[in-house]
């Protein structure tokens, strides 16, 4: 029987040189779809597209889906009644869905029109959505509205928000997206992950892709939406429906811009429970999102918008040659995104680089590979410390074994090392928004910098856990008391804590000279 299984081996390893050249081929194909990253972040360290102030109030409903938030959506509701923004132009709209405690009652007190929807068998946010879409519609027109905003029960707006976004309306865009900051970043270091994770998004998406006019990714919450795109009604019901919208307005052409001026408040879990379910939610909608759109999105990089109409003909021109370019890369930008690239390599790496390659050392043997392969820092950090360890094995079943462990601890050094390099965004993220977030201690931002990749690897397990599970919508619990009145006092207190260091320094200097 050994005999029989070696042969199997030995037949698979002599395929080894081949697969092995396929494999590489699939992780440089993987590559292309991250190569423009690098530039993305270096521009949006230095820059973020701006919007003129303008004098036109456009009409708007701000839609918040609600389930069992009573502890939350007054203060919403209040931080929008208290925008400097005309009221007269906004209509809150709530609704109340599968509710099983009084937050239709406080919607309604506090000045919101709500709607109560009761399916237990549709329990997604896309569902409360569609729902209450088709209640605006019978009661009052889509067209009422210029715009549509939409809101999680926990955010909180800055006073200036509606005014900010609007200005960003009102320059011609169709669909917006928001400063995402968090009331809660420093209850505990499961929130500051996510913390960080919005902020990083600003910093390493959104600013570069609003510049360019490409089309940055909706997350959840906090943005605005021309009344076209519902004109036939809201149509994403998936477990992600932000993805969902996404993807299918990049795929008809839409730009979606972000504007950094105009910043909300976000409550982040604290459970580790509730946030790998909800992170298994979104791995699970991010890979419907690509069998829904991806193929469009593919399309659409080769032959322009496969929406279009193509019976109208339309003059070639220098503005119509530059957004056919621009709407190919779009196109190209959120594909790249939705592909499931981790899915892909961890395949391609289990069969070829340990597998195949296991079965290929049960030929040949291991010749002198090292334990520290100094292919990356940590690697060499290791080597450096513990010297060079080489294996040198027979060939045979112990080679077979032997080289599985291999790679996956030089695998795991390099998951290590990437750890490591990914706390720099963390640095990167407290020094570029330290006026912006709310005041902590040092020592919780040093913790959450050691912390924060865990984030990233908990986005990598679930993404793997979610292609095999069946996933089901389940609210997320919300308790933060903090209103916006809170957190202004907070940030300015952080503003004046800057200012004073600042001051204290030139003064150090003034000694000093």
């Amino acid at each position: 029987m050994l005999n029989f299984i070696g042969d199997i081996f030995s037949a698979i390893g002599s395929a080894y040189s081949e697969l092995n050249a396929v494999y590489k081929f699939i992780i440089t194909m993987l590559g292309i779809f991250t190569f423009h990253h690098a530039f993305y972040t270096i521009l949006g360290i230095f820059f973020t597209r701006k919007f003129k102030p303008t004098q036109n109030h456009h009409k708007y409903a701000i839609l918040i889906p609600a389930r069992n938030e009573s502890n939350v959506i007054g203060n919403l509701i209040d931080s929008i009644h208290y925008q400097d923004y005309p009221s007269d132009k906004l209509t809150i709209f709530v609704i109340a869905d599968n509710c099983t405690d009084n937050t239709a009652e406080i919607a309604r007190e506090y000045g919101a029109v709500c709607y109560e929807r009761h399916n237990d068998k549709e329990r997604t946010k896309g569902f409360a959505l569609q729902y209450l879409f088709e209640r605006i519609e019978e009661d009052y027109g889509i067209d009422s509205f210029e715009g549509y905003f939409i809101f999680d029960s926990d955010n909180l707006l800055n006073r200036d928000y509606i005014t900010r976004m609007n200005e960003a309306f009102d320059s011609g865009l169709k669909i917006i997206t928001s400063y995402r900051n968090t009331k809660n970043f420093d209850e505990n270091w499961i929130a500051s992950t996510y913390a960080l994770h919005w902020l990083r998004s600003i910093r390493l998406n959104h600013r570069a892709r609003s510049v360019l006019r490409l089309a940055t990714n909706i997350q959840g919450t906090g943005f605005l939406f021309a009344n076209e795109l519902v004109k036939d009604g809201w149509h994403y019901t998936s477990l992600t429906e932000d993805r969902a919208f996404t993807a299918d307005a990049v795929a008809h052409g839409y730009q979606i811009s972000y504007n950094d001026a105009a910043m909300f408040y976000d409550e982040q879990p604290t459970s580790i429970k509730v946030a790998l379910r909800q992170r298994i939610r979104w791995s699970k909608g991010h890979l419907l999102a690509f069998v829904e759109t991806g193929w469009a999105l593919f399309k659409n990089i080769f032959v322009g918008n496969c929406y279009k109409d193509k019976t109208k003909k339309t003059k070639f021109t220098k503005e119509a040659f530059i957004e056919a370019i621009r709407s190919r890369w779009a196109s190209f930008d959120t594909l790249a995104q939705l592909v499931p690239r981790n899915i892909i390599k961890l395949f391609a790496w289990l069969v070829v680089a340990v597998f195949v390659q296991a079965c290929f050392c049960y030929t040949t043997g291991i010749d002198g590979k090292l334990l520290f392969r100094s292919n990356n820092t940590f690697a060499t950090i290791l080597q450096t410390i513990f010297g060079k360890i080489p294996f040198d094995i027979a060939p045979g079943f112990k080679a077979f074994f032997c080289m599985i462990f291999l790679s996956f601890f030089w695998n795991a050094i390099g998951r290590i090392n990437y750890h490591f390099k990914n706390m720099l965004y963390a640095v990167y993220v407290f020094i570029a928004e330290r006026k912006k977030i709310i005041k902590m201690p040092f020592y919780k931002k040093v913790l959450y910098t050691f912390t924060w990749p865990v984030f990233d690897a908990i986005g990598r397990w679930t993404m793997y856990a979610a292609l095999f599970m069946k996933v089901e919508w389940k609210p997320i619990p919300h308790t933060s008391k903090i209103s916006i009145h809170d957190i202004g006092a907070n940030i300015e207190h952080n503003i004046e804590h800057n200012i004073e260091g600042q001051n204290t320094d030139a003064s150090s200097e003034e000694t000093d000279t």
